[in-house]
């Protein structure tokens, strides 16, 4: 069969599907349908399956239009929705909620701008599969200030939410705060203070974080740039009695934040409220001037409780460290070398023939200037004159600071009834999981810094958001450890250790993974960050065929598998 166009005098070709056979010496032609009327592309089509030719070229029948990094995208808005954060934000989808939603994801794979945030959102820009699976590809920055606002008008309901989830009557709860630095001087939480981040020439602001015993977020809250950390609990004490209604609750904060004014003004004064913190040098100086610490105390164990009268109905429970110890002395004898070379610049200073350093006020200045750095002037004798500088070491300060090194003393209002002495120590070092919080929001993985907005309000939504995407990594870590460097074996790391006070030991099972590079199950072993951008690998297609387009994902591979089993999400 074949077709065969006619001419047909004026008017158009007549076009013949037809069929010839040979009869003898004859060849016979026979017509078998008029295909006059079929459109021109249809009729080439029917010739070129006559000729035995494909339909359609292998590149014009499957084509990949658009690729986009998914893995990631599916593990983390995955776990958000397996957590029910995004009913904790609102229980009815709507616009903004989809747009916080998209924020925190986005937060936590690639922080940026809301600029930057938007365009990866887009249909044409966008950089991973999130827009298009909420839906919302088409966005402005305007529209995600928009919800960033939105967040932040629920904030209360959010962090309430999460305290019920988290906490318990009778709870115990993690406090500390930290600073971050500022771009540009218009916004009004923005002050000098004391900066975390050596950035002093930066203006500043303080966030404090409230997490339960594990360290899982709960409640952050913004401080001007200038407020002392001891003067943000107050308000901590209210969001726990009064937002959470909680009767009974026991805080945790370190020697810096819960010191003897703020417990004396704000936590004594609380009915049900009990805490945890630690004694600072100048106090556990006294404590061995007066004879109640005593180095024999550690002869047989590393932890004493003592009692002193000016710590009325309190517990001190003395710890010590001998590898902390060692490291005081060092870094105290690194210090006082670095200060000495220091002085002694001075003193030549002071003796140079051509413009020699003068005058008591020019010399204290360099002198200050130096010990303010090191932090060492109370281990040294100077003599300022106006004419001369000299200096030299106090041997009796050093020795009688060198006795106590290793050795800090927690204090606590617990009663022994409720927490024997290796719990109080216990529950005082996880202190170091609020730590970990701030490494990863500041630094690590979220980058809440540096700070670009000028609206108050802004600010707080912004680190909001932050804590928010921490709280869906903080899940993440936990279902991920398997295939993390993390320690999933908590229980045989504790079961490890030979007391509270000796160094955190890792399980034997974290010990292999980490030497081997190698899960139990032969798959390598990442860290967080490097486990996201493996995920994102695992690509979402638009594959068009022919006429007709539809989505389709990579094969994961074996470790893309596991993770997403681990954190029950489907790709």
């Amino acid at each position: 069969m074949y077709i065969d166009t006619v001419p047909n005098r004026n008017s158009p070709p007549a076009v013949l599907l037809r069929e010839s056979s040979r009869q003898g010496h004859k060849i016979v032609k026979r017509t078998l349908a008029n295909l006059s009327d079929w459109p021109a592309a249809q009729v080439d089509r029917l010739r070129r399956v006559l000729r035995g030719e494909s339909l359609v070229s292998p590149s014009d029948a499957l084509q990949i239009a658009r690729s986009l990094p998914h893995g990631h995208v599916a593990a983390a808005l995955g776990t958000l929705r397996r957590i029910g954060l995004e009913q904790t934000l609102a229980r009815t989808r709507s616009p903004q909620r989809d747009l916080a939603c998209a924020m925190i994801v986005a937060r936590l794979l690639a922080p940026a701008s809301k600029l930057a945030t938007a365009r990866c959102l887009a249909d044409q820009t966008a950089t991973s599969s999130l827009g298009a699976i909420l839906e919302r590809d088409s966005v402005d920055e305007d529209q995600l200030y928009a919800a960033l606002d939105w967040l932040l008008a629920r904030q209360t309901h959010i962090e309430n939410k999460l305290a019920q989830r988290h906490l318990q009557e009778g709870s115990l709860v993690l406090y500390d705060a930290t600073s971050t630095y500022f771009e540009g001087r218009r916004c009004p939480l923005a002050h000098f203070g004391h900066s975390r981040d050596e950035r002093r020439g930066n203006l500043q602001i303080v966030f404090g974080l409230l997490t339960n015993p594990e360290g899982c977020p709960l409640a952050v809250e913004v401080f001007e740039g200038n407020t002392g950390d001891p003067k943000t609990v107050a308000a901590q004490i209210r969001k726990l009695r009064q937002r959470f209604d909680l009767q009974e609750v026991v805080l945790v904060g370190d020697r810096g934040m819960l010191t003897s004014a703020r417990i004396r003004e704000d936590l004594e004064t609380e009915e049900g409220v009990r805490w945890i913190t630690a004694l600072k040098a100048p106090q556990i100086q006294q404590l061995a001037a007066d004879g109640n610490l005593q180095l024999s105390l550690f002869d047989e164990k590393d932890l004493a409780e003592i009692q002193h009268p000016a710590y009325p109905g309190e517990r001190l429970i003395a710890c010590r460290n001998p590898l902390l110890g060692e490291e005081r002395k060092r870094k105290r004898e690194e210090l006082l070398a670095a200060t000495e070379k220091q002085l002694q610049k001075i003193v030549a200073a002071t003796q140079r023939q051509r413009r020699a350093l003068r005058g008591k006020k020019d010399i204290g200045l360099a002198v200050g200037k130096v010990l303010g750095h090191y932090k060492m002037g109370k281990h040294f004798q100077l003599t300022i004159e106006d004419e001369r500088f000299g200096w030299q070491r106090k041997p009796a300060n050093i020795e009688r600071e060198a006795a106590l090194d290793g050795i800090y003393v927690i204090r606590t209002s617990v009663t022994a009834n409720a927490l024997s002495s290796d719990q109080v120590v216990a529950r005082y070092k996880s202190l170091s999981r609020v730590e970990r919080a701030f490494r990863c929001m500041k630094s690590v993985d979220l980058k809440v810094r540096p700070i670009h907005h000028h609206q108050a309000e802004r600010v707080k939504a912004h680190v909001l958001l932050c804590m928010l995407a921490y709280y869906v990594e903080w899940h993440m870590r936990r279902a991920l450890a398997p295939l993390l460097f993390d320690d999933e074996d908590r229980e045989g790391a504790q079961a490890q250790r030979t007391s509270i006070v000796a160094p955190a030991q890792r399980s034997e099972s974290a010990q292999k993974k980490a030497a081997s590079k190698q899960t139990a199950d032969g798959l390598p072993v990442h860290s967080f960050q490097t486990l996201l951008a493996d995920l994102a690998t695992l690509t979402r297609n638009r594959v068009r065929l022919g006429e007709h387009s539809f989505d389709m994902l990579t094969t994961p591979t074996a470790v893309q598998k596991r993770a997403l089993q681990l954190l029950e999400v489907k790709p």
